[in-house]
């Protein structure tokens, strides 16, 4: 028989696959958000704005062009506002947001977890628990409100 898997392992499944839609050459993210009724509110991936060309598209990373790695010299917006921003604020508060990254993303980067600037957006809305799925499978768990204190 096969084993169900948890509600943790199935929202991160459905997370790594929304990742597939990302349009960034570099690491494919996923999110999705579940409202405190345990309904899938909302999705997002990282990928260009739109109206501006996805990287996917025109096969060049912008931060591969110019040598530069910060994050400020990339058009892409992370899956996480992605998700945030179509989802109403009552959905939101004490909802839970699960991120994956995609495996076919570069494997340089050590933990898949938001960046110090998601951290900001999730605070402000009131997300309760981030759940990530990281490459080697295990699973964190985030406290935003332990996030204070570091920005």
């Amino acid at each position: 028989m096969q084993k169900r898997p948890s509600k943790d392992e199935y929202y991160l499944n459905i997370a790594r696959e929304v990742a597939t839609r990302s349009t960034c050459l570099r690491s494919k993210y996923g999110s999705i958000i579940v409202n405190k009724a345990n309904f899938l509110v909302a999705s997002g991936y990282n990928g260009s704005p739109r109206g501006v060309t996805n990287c996917c598209d025109s096969g060049v990373c912008r931060r591969d062009e110019t040598g530069i790695s910060r994050y400020n010299q990339c058009a892409a917006v992370h899956c996480e506002p992605n998700s945030i921003i179509g989802t109403s604020s009552q959905d939101l508060d004490g909802a839970t947001m699960y991120i994956a990254r995609h495996p076919s993303s570069n494997p340089s980067i050590i933990e898949v977890a938001p960046c110090k600037n998601c951290r900001r957006l999730i605070i402000n809305s009131l997300i309760s628990k981030v759940i990530c799925l990281q490459d080697n499978e295990d699973i964190l768990q985030f406290n935003p409100l332990d996030w204070i204190k570091e920005l």
